[in-house]
């Protein structure tokens, strides 16, 4: 790379510039720089550029150099987008070890990173065209209604013509009209990120002298009353605050816009456009101060000493142990040494949560980034990292992409969570342990937390990798809930269920309305009903894209599949057999909440799951229902396990355990236990003793009895055996690939020969072909294969070298056609 004073490239050089493309592409492109633009290219800025016929791509430049590609004759790159660069150097380090690590493209992870605003859309032009000659009297309703929009706006996208005819193809009557020679079509690259504007008023400095502003007055109240009473409204406002918005003084004056233009046009009034934040807690303020229990500030002074030698620390702690108040005293100190910090959250409805308590301390120096946000939102708070006006950013796993460049703390809440993991698309990364790179890059320091950790996290730490912290009792002295397994089989047997409710946990349930207190229910399955089947020839509807059944939702009426969207209407007939006679089978969320309607007619109900939180501001909705104690009863999946902290939750009550302990997955038990003893730490948070109800037909279980016992480390030593010897994490490592084609048959051969190639170099460590548990999902049939490997003695960059080149001479054969390949490091 050619270095220069402030990256700027002076003179006649020519230069080439290598890119990133947002596509999944092995190798980055180079293209040569206009002379013109010498001065404009940096490293991490956005160029547009040509690549095959006629796309345009907004491209991030990764390197700058005088030396021509050599296979390929280089195309001029068109545009820089950029006055500075949007992207830093250490991002782009971390791109390429994302890339590699987990076996994918560099332009992968960009368009992952980059928030969609940031990227340009290659976007069609209509327009007239100036040497044809148009005859309306040929033109059909359609092309019409084209042509008279374009003789009013020259102009025209796809989408504003996809508008304009109410339809969603339009390209055959555009192709129509191009071959006719009525329009030309062109593409052309748009920007869209556009910044917020808000116009605000100031007076003309003419009228600040009194005698003038008199005979302002005067003048207006003969000849324009509402005028005078709108400058009379604006020196009142003028009072209170500096600036003064356009809304702003049209609400205290109740002025129309005319009014505000003829003010306007007088020169009375100035108008300014400027930029504005589109985040909604911008400006808020508050401080708080908190004092750490004895066990809060032994378990600071701990981490505290051992950040001396440890770059990464586990923080162990009970649910409601009050990890949170310690995250914030070492954020506090982060902030005090000029750093800035990284706190990562599973979900985004506990990242609503959660920022409302943080914002208590951090005020304005604290962003949050999710993918809830729109694309303009997302851009501000990458700009405001980049700016710096952030020091503390609260988000989800992609906040882990934000331009940081003086990270000195990276917290992971809940750091067990498979929601940190990204499954699809490519990069299919985990956030916990990208964060963990991260931050060995700035040098910064790790904290993972949670109540029950992750195999491999609490494995690094008693093998003295990380640093291990706990805290083992709650804050202020509260008891962990009192935990009561019914079983279900027997309840059946003495009749006493109520639907699917054991009688303890109804007792419970109304004990705690009566003393007006709240109660979860957990059930780890959303809709109604996950199967319809007739009772006369056992025919189940399935999806027509997957190999699923369909899961009835009562809200809409509607058979779902969860796999790829489709939809379709329920049957009130039999399709194979033409009985009547279908029933429903199983239970989710929306069934409890609509039997609960009828059991407790009484109690206020509602539902957190994916079908009910869409909506942008739904979870916080419902959080600060339950806050505010308009909700008796939530019924949720696992999100409301998720560090939710509510006082007046005193029951909670899972409805089948079982669903979660006879999953067929290695990781099964411990997975179980996180679920159930989070679930439970719902409970009994504040002053008094929670109770939790687990109904299961196996209450003999042994994880069952681990989570009454509260312990964890009986649970890990356990597993941990079975791991080592049947080759799992944390002492092996996999890689999982899945093999995708639409011809089943074809896929056989593809996933065979994968297989074959794949055992030249890794022998018995390979694992398959299989079918998983889905074997066709979106159209495409699936087989997997699975490769272990020791995490001593072999070399995993060498096996990912081997494995990209079988992939790469693979996709050189006939046989690759159709065939779609998916790598997968550390899939679970």
């Amino acid at each position: 790379m050619l270095e220069f004073a402030d990256h700027q490239y002076t003179g006649r050089l020519t230069l080439f510039a290598e890119v990133i493309l947002p596509l999944a592409i092995s190798k980055n492109y180079t293209y040569r720089v206009p002379l013109e633009l010498n001065d404009a290219v940096a490293v991490g800025k956005r160029v547009v550029v040509q690549f095959g016929k006629s796309k345009l791509y907004t491209a991030i430049i990764k390197d700058i150099t005088q030396v021509a590609p050599e296979k390929y004759q280089a195309k001029y790159l068109m545009e820089v987008l950029d006055d500075r660069p949007v992207v830093t150097q250490q991002q782009l380090d971390f791109w390429k070890w994302l890339a590699d690590y987990y076996l994918c493209n560099t332009g992968e992870v960009m368009a992952a990173a980059l928030p969609s605003a940031l990227k340009l859309a290659s976007e069609t032009r209509i327009m007239l065209n100036p040497n044809g000659e148009i005859d309306r009297s040929v033109l059909h309703d359609k092309e019409f209604l084209i042509v008279d929009a374009l003789d009013i706006q020259p102009i025209l996208s796809v989408s504003d013509i996809v508008k304009l005819l109410g339809q969603k193809i339009v390209m055959p009557v555009l192709k129509s009209m191009f071959d006719k020679n009525i329009i030309h079509i062109s593409e052309e690259v748009s920007e869209r990120y556009k910044p917020r504007k808000r116009s605000y008023i100031r007076l003309n400095p003419l009228y600040d002298d009194a005698d003038m502003r008199r005979e302002l007055f005067a003048e207006l109240e003969r000849r324009a009353p509402k005028q005078a009473d709108t400058l009379l409204a604006y020196i009142k406002l003028s009072r209170e605050q500096k600036v003064i918005s356009k809304n702003d003084l049209m609400e205290a004056s109740g002025a129309s816009t005319t009014v505000v233009k003829a003010l306007t046009d007088k020169e009375i009034f100035y108008i300014e456009d400027k930029n504005v934040s589109r985040l909604y807690y911008e400006d808020f303020s508050e401080s708080a101060t908190f004092k750490l229990s004895d066990a809060q500030q032994v378990a600071l002074d701990d981490l505290q000493q051992q950040f001396k030698e440890k770059e990464v620390i586990l923080l162990h702690g009970v649910t409601s142990s009050g990890k949170t108040e310690i995250y914030i005293r070492l954020v506090e100190e982060a902030i005090q040494a000029g750093k800035q910090v990284l706190y990562l959250l599973p979900e985004i409805a506990l990242t609503t949560h959660v920022i409302e308590r943080l914002r208590k301390y951090f005020g304005n120096d604290i962003g949050v980034y999710h993918s809830r946000f729109n694309d303009n939102e997302r851009v501000e708070v990458w700009q405001k990292v980049l700016n710096h006006e952030y020091k503390v950013v609260l988000g989800a796993r992609s906040s882990v992409f934000l331009p940081f460049d003086n990270l000195g703390l990276v917290i992971v809440d809940e750091e067990h969570e498979t929601s940190y993991k990204q499954f699809d698309p490519a990069p299919r990364y985990n956030a916990r342990d990208a964060a963990i790179y991260l931050a060995n890059r700035y040098r910064a320091k790790v904290l993972l937390g949670s109540a029950t950790p992750s195999f491999e996290s609490y494995f690094n730490a008693r093998t003295q990798k990380f640093g291990l912290v706990e805290l083992s009792e709650r804050y202020g002295g509260v008891s962990l809930p009192e935990i009561e397994v019914v079983s279900i089989t027997e309840e059946m047997k003495r009749k006493s269920m109520q639907s699917h409710f054991t009688s303890v946990l109804m007792r419970n349930t109304e004990v705690a309305l009566a003393n007006k207190e709240q109660v979860i229910l957990f059930q780890n399955r959303r809709g109604y009903a996950p199967i319809l089947i007739c009772r006369v020839c056992a025919f189940t509807p399935r999806c027509i894209n997957c190999d699923v059944s369909l899961t009835y939702h009562k809200s809409s009426s509607h058979l779902h599949c969860h796999y790829c969207g489709y939809k379709e209407e329920s049957l009130s007939t039999c399709p194979a057999c033409g009985s009547a006679h279908l029933e429903y089978k199983g239970f989710g969320t929306e069934k409890i909440e609509d039997e609960l309607q009828v059991l407790l007619p009484d109690a206020r109900i509602a539902r957190m799951d994916l079908d009910s939180t869409r909506a942008r501001n739904a979870y916080q909705t419902l959080l600060n229902d339950l806050e505010e104690k308009r909700i008796d009863i939530l019924v949720g999946t696992q999100m409301v396990a998720k560090g939710l902290d509510f006082s007046d939750v005193t029951v909670i009550g899972i409805i089948n355990a079982d669903s979660l302990l006879k999953y067929p997955d290695y990781r099964a038990n411990e997975r179980s236990f996180q679920m159930l003893a989070q679930v439970s730490g719902r409970a009994g948070r504040r002053g008094k003793q929670g109770k939790v109800v687990i109904q299961t037909y196996n209450p003999q279980h042994r994880v069952i009895d681990q989570v009454i016992r509260n312990d964890y480390k009986e649970l890990y030593l356990t597993e941990i055996d079975e791991r080592k010897s049947f080759k799992y994490p944390p002492f092996y490592r996999i890689i999982q690939m899945d093999i995708k084609h639409k011809d089943a048959e074809k896929l056989y051969h593809q996933a065979e020969y994968l297989a074959v190639e794949l055992r030249k170099h890794f022998g018995d460590r390979v694992i398959g072909p299989e079918y998983p548990l889905v074997s066709r999902i979106r159209n495409f049939y699936i087989k997997s294969i699975m490769l272990k490997f020791e995490k001593d003695g072999v070399s995993i960059v060498k096996v990912k070298a081997i494995i990209r080149e079988v992939i790469l001479q693979f996709q050189t054969t006939k046989l690759s056609k159709g065939c779609i390949i998916q790598p997968d490091v550390d899939p679970y």
